[in-house]
């Protein structure tokens, strides 16, 4: 059955404008668009796109989008449907960012601002508890996690570091039968997409070197290196991020990295699409907002063209990769280890909500958070409680939750 552009335009449109919730609601809609109200895909064919889009860095569901319309229309429909999805959020992302760098000073701002961190705190906690009860599998994958969390919280060692280790692992310690079967890898379908799009995804990095925009250049090279360890999700590459634009950069603060990750839960489109959000900041930090929209556009680029060649050049390999269990062994070491990343994660940002002042000290190989006492916010913590109550106890929606304790944190400033 043959589909128009037309059609995958007006429905991936309509995918990319209600892709709230995170990438479970955003496969669950793909479902009900693609399988169920349109049968474009069959369930297999779905299910098997979504196991090869998770083998991938990068946003699952972005990347099951560009893969559903690369096998309705090929690489005319990929780029229609991963850029419709990504194309509303983005759009939002940059106007939001740009308001955040106008407005931020605002005590009243400020105010609701807490409330968003404290939200972001419980939401990164629900998503240790989602990915846990899939990814710790038995005492291996717990331990795995353990020791991610202390390579990052005590000793600081780098995510992409981390995350090899863990696959190293994994891959080696898989035992049991290969399975039969599977085509051999057609390398010759995948060499096209990587050598144009290596090149497409080089053009405004390189652009910037010969310009000397030193900050442009430096945000295209530490985005383009995240994009390629993005397993896990959008938490996961969260603290890599964070360790670099925060503490080793200082590109931003550990307020506006919290302020980012809460704003980027509000739009539609993947989480990752916070990168976005930290370009402009970056950039309106070093030079006003032209500069910002420099440095999110780069920030864009450099994420998600990416993900575009991951689809485009793996698409025919996925027999080939049905078949090879230590890879899926490997990655289900990454996946554990996420946990003890996201983890890490979670307690970075519970000590910057609840202390206004936070250092990292150096106790020979260790790299220990400092708060200090007396900068401790007693209105964060019980913005942190109230968001706990709402999305943990009383299940509300996220943006419900979100706008409750947002309005509670003006309510505080306010008295």
């Amino acid at each position: 059955m043959s589909h128009t552009l037309a059609e995958l335009t007006r429905v991936f449109g309509r995918i990319g404008l209600l892709s709230f919730g995170g990438p479970a609601a955003q496969i669950a809609l793909m479902h009900r668009e693609l399988v169920e109200e349109r049968p474009w895909l069959t369930e297999a064919q779905f299910l098997r796109a979504l196991s090869f889009c998770m083998l991938l860095p990068g946003p699952e569901a972005m990347q099951l989008a560009t893969y559903a319309g690369w096998r309705l229309r090929g690489v005319p429909g990929g780029l229609i449907a991963g850029g419709l999805f990504v194309l509303p959020g983005a759009v939002v992302i940059a106007a939001l960012a740009l308001a955040y760098g106008a407005l931020a000073d605002l005590p009243l701002v400020q105010a609701g601002f807490l409330g968003i961190k404290a939200t972001v705190v419980v939401i990164v906690i629900q998503a240790i508890l989602r990915l846990s009860a899939k990814a710790l599998a038995g005492r291996e994958h717990m331990l795995l996690a353990g020791l991610s969390f202390l390579a990052l919280f005590l000793f600081n060692l780098p995510f992409p570091l981390v995350i090899a280790l863990a696959a190293a692992w994994g891959g080696w310690r898989f035992s049991g039968p290969i399975p039969p079967g599977g085509t051999r890898p057609q390398t010759r379908r995948s060499l096209r997409p990587l050598l144009i799009g290596g090149a497409l995804w080089a053009v405004p990095v390189a652009g910037a070197a010969l310009a000397g925009a030193d900050l442009l250049l430096a945000i295209g090279l530490f985005f383009s290196k995240l994009s390629v360890v993005t397993f896990g999700g959008a938490y996961a590459v969260l603290a890599y991020m964070t360790q670099e634009v925060v503490t080793a950069q200082g590109w931003i603060s550990a307020g506006q990295m919290l302020d980012a990750l809460g704003l980027a839960e509000t739009t539609p489109g993947p989480l990752i699409l916070v990168t976005q959000f930290v370009g402009i900041t970056a950039g309106m930090n070093a030079g006003g907002a032209g500069l910002g929209l420099l440095a999110g556009g780069m920030t864009l680029w450099v994420t998600f063209v990416p993900c575009f060649i991951w689809i485009f050049a793996g698409a025919p390999l996925i027999d080939w990769l049905e078949h090879r269990p230590r890879i899926n062994a490997a990655l289900s070491a990454v996946t554990a280890a996420v946990v003890g990343v996201i983890a890490n994660l979670s307690v970075w940002f519970a000590v910057h909500v609840l202390f206004a002042s936070v250092d990292r000290l150096r106790a020979g190989p260790l790299h220990l958070l400092a708060p200090d006492r007396a900068s401790f916010q007693p209105a964060a913590l019980a913005l942190v409680l109230l968001a706990a109550m709402l999305l943990l106890w009383r299940k509300w929606p996220l943006l419900q939750g979100l706008g409750t304790v947002t309005l509670a944190g003006v309510g505080i400033g306010l008295l």
